[in-house]
């Protein structure tokens, strides 16, 4: 039997070599091996890539399919009788035979390696720890399977050998003995000969003479004896006394016994030319895992011809139906454009001219220049669905001009709706799924219209980020509840582990869903990402990646989060098993040598699982093979059995391993890998409708049990076992733009999963990077083979559905918050004093004020084009440096900072930026600083419990501040003084050292920026403005102020030009603004008694805005000044 087709093969006469297929002996094929003259097939062997016959006089191999792959014949292969492997595995035979040498073969080659001479002739041989060769005269010799030195000669029976096997350490056999006036007969006994002591073991009795024997292959010790006549014993070598017999009917004598690799079949023959098939309906099967058969190809119908004639109607010739592209359909880079269309004659010419016999002549009108050709393919081109937004800062000139606002949104809704497809059978790919790329002007991204690209309540993730390939995946997982929950819970907790991908993780999804509709980026995560030496390794780093499939990136990106997060997970205690919980499914994986029959089993679970597509080759009698449902694909490959080639330790060398997976438990999110890397593959995927919403599983006995559709819903009513239903989230799909365009990856969700209110129906959403937008379920689910093809699919259980569980909120980790991390000592203790969690606990409203630093990490690149324009490629990345947040409420200590750390950093910094940050070189690099350095991670999580928390932020600018350090706060609790002190319609906004001049009397920034003293002037002009509020002066200062920026070009006049007389409102009566914290601070009332106690120069009397002068000052001017 063959062990790796589901095949019985058989030996004719004559010969020949005929193969039987499946449980029914359907005939497979039938080929001649040797020649007729050289007798019988005397032997079989199998191999992965083919099948071996000895005759008397040739050794052949050829394909199962019949196709040969060599003959060799020598001058000394006389009378050949049989072969096995050596102990180089399949890749090497020897053949013996009642002659004098032996021939070792090369398998590959199909030469002869070597020709050993040997004493006896050899009628049988088998292949166990040593080779069994079982001579003419009834004694098996012991053969080394290298050398073929003779290791032992045992006397097995007196007359000679029927038959015998061998396996791990045991060898039977069954022979004759002479027996007085009858000949000879065959013995009642099975004799037992041990492979490991070399010593004869007790034999087995078998009365009705034992002709024929095989070993067990799954059970090392048990074996089946068969008589000539048909009855059969089935014996344990070690109790030989046990007997369980079993007769087969069979008409004539028996000739042969084989049983089947598997150990589930049992095949006789017998002398009427017949094979009897014994086992078990339901689990007869040949081989363990059993390689796909080979097929020929079925010749299709010839249709009937087709009756021509001139009234025959073009409909009745068919068409043929193809998924596949056609020949025809040349690739874009062998297409050119040839004879242009001729211009159109100038309508003067045609006027004037006059007729000839040739044609016509006119005088010229000279509307052209000398040479000047028209090219009339220009009128042929027609401009994409998708038109580029203009800048902010264009449309904010534009809508001044215009006064016409509402024209912005219809082009938005008209640019998106030209996104859609026509029909269902449009063959270009439609332009929401093509690349959407960021434009940069001056002012750099912030410039970007990214609402152009996304009108929904979804925020998208921005693509000038390395590695932001990842961004459909991030998509999908912030859109799972349940792996939501997990991420955003373990962020909440007291983890501070710098390289914690689940806490970024979680910090991202907290930016997505507050974001609602924003842009957002991945960049803190991907940069802990990227820091990974493992990502590098497994070529998931796009620097460090050349030409790599980004569907095949983003697959196993897919493993690696998982379990990287889950080893995060666990580093919190106490631990629990809740991720492997969602997210695992829990498996053993049985190893077995086929050789050896040895196993090992181990733990198999995993986080992801591959989809295993089968070979669509019909079966034979079928004219093609039958459609397998998404749920069938997915059963066979979560309970996956392979067989491939690796270490047996039991037999000492390579061996081929069988390897079966039994199921234990699935998990709560299910994800899987689509893993579409053949053509064949792809063609699953193109049958409508293929991927089911809902799936269900069942899991008994270690067998996994998956149904869909209908099956599925009749399961469900029938209530008799216990079924998990997942329901679909969506999908990451790889999109293949065009021939010259890179292929992309986007995400399809069905938002509604994650909603925290049950929604009345799915709501399917296309996440491209930042352009998202809402498609129907039908076109989510549509998959083309040459441009869209899914990457990976996410399943949930049906009951986590709207399971979005914000307790997190309450149970905040706040510890770091009343802690010093770093482990210099703070130089300037006068400006900074740690929260006392007793009474200065930060609560919802409490206001804070906070201003960041930054130094530069990566130039920008810009590219000069052939006009002498430029044109950004990427901006320049900044990281954080520096952050101050400081008490805002009313109080002694108003002002005092809470928080003032530096960001250690080893990646190389291109620019400090020392004089808009005041960071020196070496301030941020841990061996030289002795700033209060902590990692990005911890600053990061202080800011982001103080968010959670409930904090009012108060800056100035802070929206760039927020968007570089990567944290979106809602505006409901950001206080920022540059929108404060803004006239719309001016289009110019102040910047804080101008507001400090002109309103506080202080002359900050003059050297270079501290992030203490630029909150502490925020929270000051925070304070002036609700005082200016209560007054009701606030439209009037604001244009005071606007008007002696103008005079000063809204700069602050330099020393030595004089300085121009500054004004500051006055607060109302008996409001005393006290800032400083113990630090410095000054007092908007004037009190310079206050102030010198503190050790502070007084600041200026103040006076009310009535009082400015209303005439120009000596320093007045206009022109442009930053922001």
């Amino acid at each position: 039997m063959d062990p790796d087709w589901d095949e019985v093969r058989t030996d004719i006469h004559v010969g020949r070599v005929t193969a039987f297929y499946g449980a029914d002996l359907q005939k497979y094929t039938s080929f001649r091996a040797h020649l007729s003259g050289e007798g019988p097939v005397r032997q079989l062997l199998f191999n992965e890539k083919g099948v071996i016959s000895v005759a008397s006089k040739s050794v052949h191999m050829s394909l199962r399919r019949g196709l040969p792959r060599w003959n060799i014949t020598h001058e000394n292969m006389k009378d050949l009788r049989c072969m096995s492997y050596t102990s180089k595995g399949t890749s090497e035979i020897v053949v013996a035979g009642l002659q004098n040498s032996m021939f070792t073969i090369d398998v590959e080659k199909g030469v002869i390696t070597r020709e050993v001479p040997t004493e006896d002739g050899y009628t049988m041989m088998k292949l166990s720890r040593y080779i069994c060769a079982a001579t003419s005269t009834g004694s098996v010799n012991i053969l080394e399977p290298n050398t073929f030195r003779l290791v032992k000669k045992w006397r097995a029976h007196a007359a000679g050998i029927n038959d015998m096997d061998a396996q791990n350490n045991y060898l039977v056999t069954c022979g004759y003995s002479p027996r007085q006036q009858q000949g000879f007969m065959l013995d009642p006994l099975a004799k037992v000969f041990d492979l490991r002591t070399l010593v004869p073991l007790p034999p087995i009795p078998f009365h009705a003479g034992a002709a024929y024997v095989r070993m067990h292959p799954r059970m090392s010790t048990t074996g089946i004896v068969a008589s000539q006549s048909g009855q059969m014993q089935v014996v344990d070598l070690m109790n030989p006394n046990t007997v369980n017999l079993r007769q087969a009917m069979v008409s004539n004598y028996i000739t042969n016994l084989e049983l089947a690799p598997s150990g589930e079949a049992l095949a006789l023959a017998d002398a009427d030319c017949s094979i009897h098939l014994w086992g078990s309906p339901n689990k007869i099967h040949f081989t363990e895992i059993a390689a796909p058969t080979e097929f020929a190809d079925v010749p299709t119908n010839i249709p009937p011809p087709v009756e021509w004639t001139v009234d025959s109607p073009l409909n009745s010739v068919g068409i043929p139906y193809y998924r596949e592209q056609l020949l025809s359909a040349w690739p874009s880079h062998l297409i050119f454009e040839v004879g242009a269309p001729p211009p159109k004659i100038d309508p003067e010419i045609l006027a004037s001219i006059t007729p000839m016999e040739f044609g016509g002549y006119a005088a010229n009108p000279r509307n052209t220049r000398r040479n000047q050709v028209e090219n009339t393919r220009l009128s042929q081109i027609v401009e994409g669905p998708v038109r580029a937004p203009k800048f902010l800062s264009e449309k904010a000139r534009e809508q001044a001009k215009e006064e016409n606002i509402e024209r912005r949104g219809s082009d938005v809704l008209e640019a998106l709706g030209a996104m859609g497809l026509g029909n269902g059978l449009k063959a270009e790919v439609p332009a929401m799924y093509r690349n959407v790329e960021i434009k940069y002007s001056k002012f750099g991204v912030d410039d970007f219209d990214f609402e152009f690209y996304n009108r929904t309540t979804f925020s998208g993730l921005e693509t000038h980020i390395a590695n932001s390939y990842s961004n459909p995946l991030l998509q999908l997982y912030r859109f799972t509840p349940l792996l939501r929950n997990l991420a955003l819970h373990h962020a909440s907790t007291s983890c501070l582990s710098e390289k914690c991908l689940l806490c970024e993780l979680g910090f991202l999804f907290g930016m997505l869903e507050s974001a609602s509709g924003q842009n957002c980026q991945a960049t803190n995560f991907l940069k802990t990402f990227s820091s990974m030496p493992q990502a590098t390794a497994l070529g998931l780093v796009e620097d460090e990646t050349v030409n790599d499939s980004l569907a095949g990136m983003i697959q196993v990106m897919n493993r690696y989060l998982l379990e990287r997060m889950s080893s995060d997970y666990k580093q919190i205690l106490p631990q629990s098993g809740l991720f492997e919980q969602t997210l695992a499914t829990a498996a053993l994986t049985s190893i077995r040598c086929v050789h050896c029959h040895s196993e090992t089993v181990r733990p198999g679970g995993t986080y992801v699982n591959d989809l295993v597509y089968p070979s669509k080759l019909p079966l034979k009698g079928q004219l093609r093979s039958p459609q397998r449902s998404f749920s069938q694909v997915l059963k066979g490959s979560v309970e996956r059995q392979d067989q491939t080639r690796g270490w047996c330790d039991r037999c000492r060398r390579y061996q081929s391993l069988a390897t079966r997976k039994t199921i234990e438990r699935v998990p709560d999110v299910f994800l899987i890998n689509a893993a579409v890397n053949r053509a064949e593959a792809s063609q699953f995927w193109a049958t409508p409708d293929w991927l089911p919403e809902e799936i269900g599983m069942i899991v008994e006995g270690g067998q996994l049990f998956c149904y869909e559709g209908e099956d599925l819903r009749i399961h469900l009513q029938r209530g008799q076992h216990q079924i998990t239903v997942y329901e679909l989230v969506g999908v990451v799909a790889d999109i293949n733009s065009g021939e010259h365009q890179a292929s992309h990856l986007v995400s399809l969700v069905n938002v509604a999963i994650s909603s925290r209110e049950p929604e009345p129906q799915n709501q399917w959403h296309l996440f491209n990077d930042f352009l998202v937008k809402k498609v129907s379920k039908e076109e989510a689910l549509r998959f083309v083979p040459s441009w869209k093809l899914p990457s990976i699919i996410a399943y949930q259980v049906k009951t986590g559905r709207n399971a979005v569980d914000d307790s997190w909120k309450a149970s905040l980790d706040t510890t770091l918050l009343y802690h010093e991390f770093s482990q210099n000592p703070r130089q300037n203790t006068t400006q900074f004093r740690l929260l006392s969690p007793e009474t200065e606990a930060p609560r919802a409203g409490t206001h804070i004020a906070i201003d960041a630093e930054f130094v530069a990490l990566q130039q920008e690149e810009i590219e000069m084009k052939a006009d002498g324009t430029r044109e950004t490629i990427r901006p320049s990345r900044l990281g954080l440096a520096r952050v101050s947040v400081l008490r805002g409420s009313d109080g002694p200590d108003e002002g005092l900072a809470f928080i003032d750390d530096y960001i250690s950093t080893t990646e190389p910094i291109v620019d400090h930026l020392t004089a808009y940050s005041g960071i020196q070189p070496g301030d941020l690099n841990p061996r030289t600083s002795t700033a209060s350095l902590v990692p990005l991670k911890l600053a990061y999580k202080k800011l982001w419990l103080l968010l959670h928390l409930g904090c009012i932020f108060i800056g100035h600018g802070l929206t760039k501040d927020f968007r570089t350090i990567n944290i979106y706060i809602p505006k409901t609790q950001v206080i920022d003084t540059v929108d404060l002190y803004y006239i719309r319609e001016r289009q110019r906004k102040l910047s804080l050292r101008f507001l400090a001049w002109l309103l506080l009397n202080e002359d900050i920034q003059t050297e270079t920026h501290d992030s203490i003293e630029d909150a502490r002037t925020a929270l000051k002009l925070w304070r002036l403005f609700e005082s200016l509020k209560a007054e009701g002066k606030v439209e009037s200062t604001l244009k005071e102020v606007y008007r002696r920026g103008r005079e000063v070009g809204f700069k602050v006049p330099g020393a030595a030009g004089g300085a121009a007389t500054p004004f500051s409102p006055a607060p109302p009566p008996g409001r005393r603004l006290r800032l400083g914290g113990g630090g410095g601070s000054s007092s908007l009332t004037g009190d310079e008694e206050g102030d010198a106690s503190r050790g502070v120069s007084p600041a200026p009397p103040s006076f009310r805005l009535s009082a400015l002068p209303s005439t120009p000052g000596p320093h007045s001017g206009s022109g442009p000044a930053p922001a």
